[in-house]
């Protein structure tokens, strides 16, 4: 906590110091610029000997104006600095005030020249003449408005740190406190505007003073060319590093990749731009964790064809291999072993069985306590589901042996069945019906006192590859539940179970 008071003391720091210099910077340059004028026009000249005591007031009006805008930007950063400090977020009135700090600054600008413009227009007027008090307030006014528009621009450069932690409690939205087109506006008006507002006047009758016009034109042309280039540099900072940011962040999206976020650092249309950008991307992680849990519930191939075709009460007649898997004994091995053990057991099987199917192109299709039904050739289509589904089989069989922890039974057979969604609207699920579905149980069932502890049908083993059926030998015809003819069964080989 002390570290992190630390580290934002020093970047309320830097943000006051910015402050101070932007307010002492652009007044004393303004100033300058306007005393330049000023001069070149010959106006303190024409109220006569008593030019100097314009030159006192300005000077003093300047010393006044650097001391009350520096005390006053300091009063309003007060509550901002206290909240940034120590690391909490602010309350809503807070990050209000801090994103009204350019304005602020601006007004702060605004008001001491304008103050400064009236004293010393009136000030002229009475010294010289009403054509003298016009020039000074036109010289002034437009040295004024073109120290408050950079002031406003820049101030929002040195505010965005604060700026951003305020946009996280206050986002843009509806009506904007500050819109792009605002910037553009202000940003001609020191570039543009301003100056040739300056030439118009000075190129026109009624003559402003009785100076040499040429260099004041060269003055306000060499100004206006210094101010447009900053004015334009921190629109450009404003502008286009914040769209570079969000190209940047929205081609990593286009990649894939959506953990991404975009500091909202803008108030403006930008800030819009940027929380739309942050909300797509959390959108489309979130349809992804939704779409990762979908499938880890009902299979990666059940979710993606769920989201291609649509969730509705429909299927179709498939040729497929059905795989089904059971624990031998598990009633008794329920009552002998602790809950949380079994679970362990359980999973470990589990786990080897979606390994060994997800390999194969298989689709674990459900568990049932502590047993599974795996597909092959639904929802995707298989070449050779038969093949898939026997070195499946082989492949569970060996690694829950080798394991040591269960003993099971396996059931392959292959035949076809309606594979699609059952339920209703409001619930679906999809699952595979048909008698090779209930042929592999009851193999299953009879697996479990087999040797080998696997049973195949034969219409499984003479559609596999021969490469495949070279691993299986006839086991002989069975009797199955629910049967009037012998079935006959191919399995693995006498292997017996070690121990």
């Amino acid at each position: 906590m002390r570290r992190i008071a630390v580290g934002n003391f020093r970047v309320v720091l830097r943000t006051s110091l910015g402050f101070a210099g932007l307010g002492v910077g652009s007044s004393v340059a303004g100033s300058g610029v306007v005393a330049l004028l000023l001069l070149l026009q010959g106006l303190p000249k024409d109220v006569g000997d008593r030019g100097w005591m314009l030159g006192l007031t300005a000077a003093g009006i300047v010393a006044a104006a650097l001391l009350t805008g520096t005390l006053w930007t300091a009063w309003l950063q007060r509550r901002t600095a206290i909240w940034f400090v120590f690391g909490r977020p602010p309350s809503e009135s807070e990050a209000r005030r801090a994103l009204r700090l350019p304005v602020d600054m601006a007004v702060v600008s605004g008001t001491l020249w304008l103050i400064g413009t009236v004293v010393l227009a009136v000030l002229a007027g009475v010294l010289g003449s009403a054509e003298d008090a016009v020039g000074m307030a036109t010289v002034i006014g437009l040295g004024g408005l073109t120290t408050v528009g950079l002031t406003y621009l820049a101030a929002e450069w040195v505010a965005r740190p604060v700026m951003t932690i305020a946009l996280d409690v206050l986002p843009p939205r509806g009506s904007l406190p500050v819109t792009v087109l605002t910037r553009l506006v202000v940003t001609w008006a020191l570039a543009s505007g301003v100056p040739f507002v300056g030439v118009l006047l000075l190129a026109t009758p009624p003559d402003l003073g009785t100076g040499n016009h040429t260099a004041s034109l060269v003055m306000l042309s060499v100004t206006g060319l210094a101010v447009g280039a900053i004015g334009t540099a921190l629109l450009a900072r404003a502008v286009a590093a914040p769209l570079h940011r969000l190209r940047v962040a929205l081609d990593e999206i286009a990649r894939g990749n959506t953990d991404v976020a975009v500091d909202v650092d803008d108030s403006s249309e930008i800030g819009l731009l940027q929380t739309s950008v942050n909300q797509l991307a959390a959108g489309l992680r979130e349809q992804a964790r939704m779409r990762d849990l979908f499938g880890r519930h009902v299979g990666a191939d059940v979710a993606r064809h769920a989201l291609e075709y649509g969730a509705s009460l429909s299927g179709d007649v498939r040729e497929v291999t059905a795989l089904f898997v059971d624990v031998v004994d598990s009633t008794a091995l329920a009552y002998r072993t602790p809950p949380e053990e079994l679970v362990g057991k359980l999973n470990r099987l589990f786990a080897a069985v979606v390994s060994a199917v997800n390999a194969r192109g298989g689709l674990v299709n459900k568990f049932q306590g502590d047993a599974a039904l795996c597909i092959f050739g639904a929802p995707t289509r298989l070449s050779d589901a038969p093949t898939a589904a026997l070195a499946a089989a082989r492949a569970i069989r060996d690694a829950v042996r080798d394991a040591g922890e269960l003993d099971l039974g396996i059931g392959v057979s292959s035949g076809p069945v309606f594979a699609g969604q059952l339920g209703t609207s409001s619930r679906l699920e999809y699952t595979v019906i048909g008698d090779a579905v209930n042929e592999a149980a009851r193999l299953t069932e009879l697996a479990k006192s087999v040797p080998a502890r696997v049973l195949a049908s034969d219409a499984v083993v003479s559609a596999a590859l021969p490469s495949e059926a070279a691993h299986w030998e006839k086991h002989g015809e069975l009797e199955l539940r629910g049967r009037a003819e012998a079935t006959p069964t191919w399995t693995t080989g006498p292997q017996p179970q070690d121990g």
